[in-house]
């Protein structure tokens, strides 16, 4: 096994945002508030030692034990749920969908991301505990996002109708499934073991996050891996004073909104657009936003409506009904029950979080770090033997299909005519007409002007037509190009967000997991390549 690191600029696939993140670059600076650098966490430390209450860990504590009552788990993770209690234990964060078998690999990247940090704290803050924790995101009910992942190029769908938090939809349908995904599956030892797990989270559990804590126990558990259900009425009577407070002045919605604009005056997009109230009222089989009406409140699409924001509270006393957060207060919710330094997420989640450091202020929670969490490649020994054959490096593979082939086209052609010098003396002498029209008659600018862009197209046009005869000529060299570089970007995308793990689980087996536990290296902050 070999592996190493290609800085995430020159991959081509992470925002502007991210990229000026990690370079710490002064235009990104306000949304975020420490660097997560080794040294950065011992004020992280102190902060949220002062900033979490001793009652809060206990709720914590009490909910974890529930929600593991039917699991077992390993010594490691027991040891961190009990930890939990003590006022030096932390935790890092990372959360994600209850995608159909996890969805693509970056899910396991994410967890490895958070297990390594915490191995990595450890040994730098000796007298605190490091808790490694996985928050499914139960309450989201965009079950279009979640019902398949793609196995041997196949999509693995599950029938299913949509109804309120995924996490409590029935796995009815899901025997289905996995005869469908076993079938795909071979006769070896590793596929065996796939079947096997998959049958046991979904088949053998009556919902999703039953079956999804599950199966993320059964690959991470034994790293002290702790999973946890935010959908649970303990955790949200600690959100109790948030959510009134977001009800009575709708803070999410006026601080994210003056973000939004420091935002675009740096250049950057806004990730999220906030709504006047960002909670949702959940109840038996739907979920729905909590809208500010004339008269109070009301929960649209139903028959729920209420004067003021106690009021809606008073009737949740009576009931098994709940408020919680939309996305954008999810994460003020993490850091209210979690004694959490640190997330860990994907480039597009940092970008939401740096929206919402000043609403964090208003609430006065502490705003925890961000990291961005490890992305990996992965190549067999046998496709990297075909790369040095085409004599393609790994770096040209994250070129656009048709710039990697026009460079490999010409690297390998006979004709040398170098089209951009062309160009830059096309333009030169342009230049020296430009100056006679001027010293002779300025309306024949125009002219010049004119001819200068249909020479320059017609430079163009001999250069795409030498392109594709060469392309033609060298038919074979372009077929294996395209074909190794689908097989290792599928869709022309990143495999990460493509394959699901089984895929490299049928190949690597158990060897899949330790190999990435050796090689992604969380504040490396660099793209990982692993040939194997």
């Amino acid at each position: 096994m070999d592996s190493f690191q290609i800085p995430y600029k020159k991959t081509n696939y992470f925002s502007k945002m991210i990229l000026d993140y990690l370079e710490e670059k002064k235009s990104v600076q306000s949304f975020y508030h420490r660097f997560p650098s080794l040294d950065n966490f011992s004020a992280q430390i102190e902060e949220k030692t002062e900033g979490f209450p001793f009652e809060n860990r206990k709720v914590l504590v009490d909910a974890l034990t529930h929600q593991y009552k039917n699991t077992s788990t390993g010594e490691l993770t027991q040891q961190h749920l009990d930890k939990l209690l003590l006022p030096n234990t932390f935790t890092i964060t990372t959360g994600h969908q209850l995608n159909l078998f996890s969805g693509p690999i970056y899910f396991l990247y994410k967890i490895v991301s958070v297990i390594n940090l915490c191995k990595e704290l450890q040994e730098k803050y000796p007298n605190q505990n490091f808790v490694p924790i996985y928050w499914m995101a139960s309450e989201d009910h965009d079950l279009e996002e979640i019902q398949y992942f793609n196995f041997k190029n196949k999509k693995i769908f599950w029938e299913k109708e949509s109804g309120g938090a995924v996490g409590k939809m029935s796995t009815d349908g899901l025997e289905d499934v996995y005869q469908k995904f076993s079938a795909l599956l071979n006769t070896g030892v590793q596929a065996q073991e796939l079947r096997d797990l998959f049958k046991k989270s979904y088949v053998a559990h009556t919902n999703l996050a039953d079956a999804t804590r599950y199966l993320v126990n059964a690959l991470l558990g034994t790293y002290g891996l702790v999973v946890l259900d935010g959908d649970d009425q303990q955790l949200k009577n600690l959100f109790k004073p948030y959510a009134l407070k977001e009800l009575k002045e709708q803070v999410s919605h006026k601080e994210v909104t003056k973000t939004g604009e420091h935002l675009r005056a740096q250049s950057y997009p806004q990730q999220v657009h906030p709504r006047e109230i960002n909670l949702f009222y959940s109840g038996h089989n739907f979920r729905e936003r909590i809208i500010k009406t004339k008269e109070g409140y009301k929960v649209q699409n139903s028959a729920h409506s209420f004067s003021s924001p106690e009021n809606i509270f008073e009737h949740l006393e009576n009931s098994n009904d709940n408020v919680s957060g939309n996305a954008l207060l999810r994460p003020l919710y993490q850091e209210v029950i979690l004694p959490k330094l640190c997330y860990v997420g994907g480039g597009g989640e940092l970008s939401y979080w740096m929206q919402l450091k000043s609403t964090f202020k208003a609430f006065e929670v502490p705003f925890p770090m961000l990291l961005l969490r490890n992305s990996a490649l992965l190549i067999t020994e046998k496709q990297h033997k075909k790369l040095n054959k085409l004599e393609v490096s790994v770096e040209d593979l994250f070129l656009s299909q048709n710039q990697l082939i026009v460079e490999k086209v010409k690297e390998k052609s006979d004709i040398h005519f170098d089209f951009n010098a062309k160009r830059k003396q096309l333009k030169e002498s342009f230049k020296s007409l430009e100056q006679i029209a001027l010293q002779t008659d300025p309306s024949f600018m125009g002219a010049v002007k004119a001819q200068e862009k249909k020479q320059l197209k017609g430079l163009d046009h001999l250069e795409k037509r030498l392109l594709k005869a060469e392309k033609k000529k060298m038919y074979d060299l372009v077929t294996r190009i395209e074909i190794i570089q689908n097989d290792l970007f599928p869709n022309q995308s990143l495999e990460e967000r493509y394959r699901n793990f089984s895929e490299y689980y049928e190949y690597y087996g158990k060897d899949l997991l330790s190999t990435l536990f050796k090689t992604l290296n969380p504040l490396a902050l660099e793209f990982t390549v692993i040939i194997d």
